[in-house]
């Protein structure tokens, strides 16, 4: 892989401008794709992308900010669904307009985003899409019922497209993070009533014994998007520190 295998190719990222989807679009920059991102404050997005205000919970803002965006970048190739929101609690503490606006942001904003996006993937001969679930789709975490949710939606959403688009040349991936250096996590931390025991104990579940780097996910994403990955569609890749398959043995003291 040579750092400039994106090279000509043109990716629209959500929630590009913070966390994992502002690593994905620095990443990809640096790789010579263009970049737009979508998000609610586009003025973090990184130097060199073009930000547009668009708000995934909107139908007519996400038309207007996706339609703005392949006229910038004179086309679309990639789709990084990367916007989305956590929730804590059981099926019993989350209430139902809870409920309801998770899944609102979470799943029916890559519905709204795939609408909006796939004239402009038919048109290209290297489209992608990768979509950012999470490993609380694959695994039961506690506090996570709502999350966990949409994150299973978002897999079984993955699959569906992969199979509806496989014969217009539009590949559909998504990657499941474990637990990430994010700045939602680091909130969730800091209302811990010990951060830093809180924050051991986050990284002691993952066998690698650390939090999952935002960079790392960046490279998990921009490999599916990328032409290495050419023959690789309908799945889902960990970027788990081993969370979802390995069963390791507690090391003796």
């Amino acid at each position: 892989m040579t750092m400039d295998d994106l090279n000509g190719l043109r990716l629209l990222v959500t929630g590009g401008a913070s966390g994992i989807g502002y690593a994905i679009a620095a990443a990809a920059l640096s790789r010579g794709a263009s970049v737009a991102v979508l998000d609610l404050e586009p003025t973090g997005s990184p130097d060199g992308s073009i930000g547009f205000l668009a708000d995934v919970s909107d139908s007519e803002s996400i038309d207007a900010a996706v339609a703005a965006a392949a006229t910038a970048l004179g086309g679309i190739d990639i789709v990084v669904n990367n916007a989305g929101i956590g929730a804590q609690g059981t099926v019993e503490t989350n209430s139902l307009d809870e409920w309801h606006h998770v899944f609102d942001i979470n799943v029916f904003g890559m519905v709204r985003v795939m609408k909006a996006a796939l004239p402009h993937l038919r048109e290209s001969n290297r489209a992608a899409v990768v979509n950012t679930c999470s490993i609380a789709a694959t695994a039961g975490l506690p506090e996570r019922a709502l999350y966990s949710a949409t994150k299973g939606a978002v897999l079984s959403l993955t699959l569906a497209m992969a199979a509806d688009h496989l014969h217009e040349g539009i590949r559909v991936n998504c990657v499941n993070p474990g637990t990430t250096d994010t700045p939602w996590v680091g909130r969730l931390l800091d209302n811990a009533d010990d951060p830093s025991a809180e924050r051991r104990a986050l990284a002691a579940r993952q066998p690698i014994g650390r939090l999952v780097t935002v960079d790392e996910v960046a490279a998990a994403v921009l490999y599916l998007a990328g032409p290495m990955a050419g023959a690789t569609t309908g799945t889902s890749l960990a970027v788990d520190g081993g969370m979802a398959g390995l069963r390791l043995r507690p090391r003796s003291s």
